[in-house]
């Protein structure tokens, strides 16, 4: 009787083992399967104020010839670099998203170029993936745990996760200084899709935040032939080594616990402006680093700080 009950709870380890790779295994090929060469399209709209008085901003749609690399494909991290293409000819660099398995380390958007960098309970993150989403810089945008669902067909991550004013705003808009973003990434047959539910918040110290407006945000990403991308292939070829030796850089500046605080501007320009220059001249990650920690406001770091 003993042995039978000894040989049934190993077979239940084993399965829910089995399944659990299997669970990853789906979780994996979603996320790269939001690689390729794609045509985007970028709608947002908002839907909703508490105030009566608040008057409605104009729609944003836009549209834009993007690649995305998987420059990292490990068990336990994928990321994946996008690139914008403008007339087949020009490449920008556009925003990095990275997908780590049963990740701790997180960062979370306060206000005012402020992001507190926390250790989450490793209970609290099993069988979830963090994405962890960045500038074009490589400097912090906001990050998210959740888990993948694969169900009736539908494979979809969403999370809630507070980030700074997006770049279709942030230099037009003071009204509010955080966005509660609402994330859905769901892979469809023709490409993915980017459905946001974002809350535009007013945040001040000491107080309850203040909702200004609703806004739904809708991005699709179809599939296109890869040679329309094959620009963004060769630019990222010739450029790939200094943005390793970046993210090398700020590596160091995210090992931490606490709050990291980031200047708007140094001499007069914003962090990306200073990364053209480091870029043409292919600098060091000493040298990329000594221009990261110049926007760096805040030096002292908190520990103890796990869960938060």
């Amino acid at each position: 009787m003993k042995k039978t009950i000894a040989s049934s709870l190993l077979l239940a380890f084993v399965t829910t083992m089995a399944t659990s790779q299997e669970k990853k295994e789906l979780d994996r090929q979603a996320i790269l399967d939001m690689c390729g060469c794609y045509e985007v399209s970028f709608k947002y709209t908002e839907t909703f104020a508490p105030e009566i008085d608040y008057e409605k901003h104009l729609d944003y749609t836009s549209k834009a010839l993007e690649l995305a690399l998987p420059i990292v494909d490990e068990d336990n991290k994928i990321s994946l670099q996008h690139l914008l293409v403008l007339n087949d000819t020009t490449v920008i660099k556009h925003w990095r998203q990275d997908w780590l398995y049963e990740n701790q380390a997180v960062f979370h958007y306060d206000k005012d170029n402020n992001w507190v960098f926390t250790q989450l309970p490793a209970n609290a993150v099993k069988g979830q993936w963090t994405q962890k989403v960045y500038q074009v810089d490589d400097s912090p945008r906001y990050s998210g745990s959740s888990t993948w669902v694969h169900f009736d067909g539908r494979h979809y991550w969403e999370n809630r996760s507070d980030s700074p004013l997006p770049r279709r705003e942030y230099t037009k808009r003071s009204d509010y200084n955080v966005m509660s973003r609402g994330n859905r990434q769901e892979i469809t047959a023709n490409g993915w899709v980017h459905e946001q539910d974002n809350n535009k918040i007013i945040r001040t110290d000491g107080e309850q935040d203040v909702l200004l407006a609703q806004e739904k945000g809708y991005n699709t990403y179809v599939k296109v032939a890869d040679e329309r991308c094959q620009a963004a292939k060769e630019w990222w070829a010739e450029n790939q080594d200094f943005w390793a030796t970046t993210r090398a850089a700020w590596d160091e500046v995210y090992n931490r616990e606490g709050d990291l605080t980031l200047l708007k501007k140094v001499d007069d320009k914003p962090l990306f402006v200073h990364f053209y220059a480091l870029e043409q001249k292919g600098a060091t990650k000493a040298e990329v680093l000594e221009t990261i920690n110049k926007f760096v406001a805040n030096t002292s770091v908190k520990n103890n700080v796990e869960g938060q």
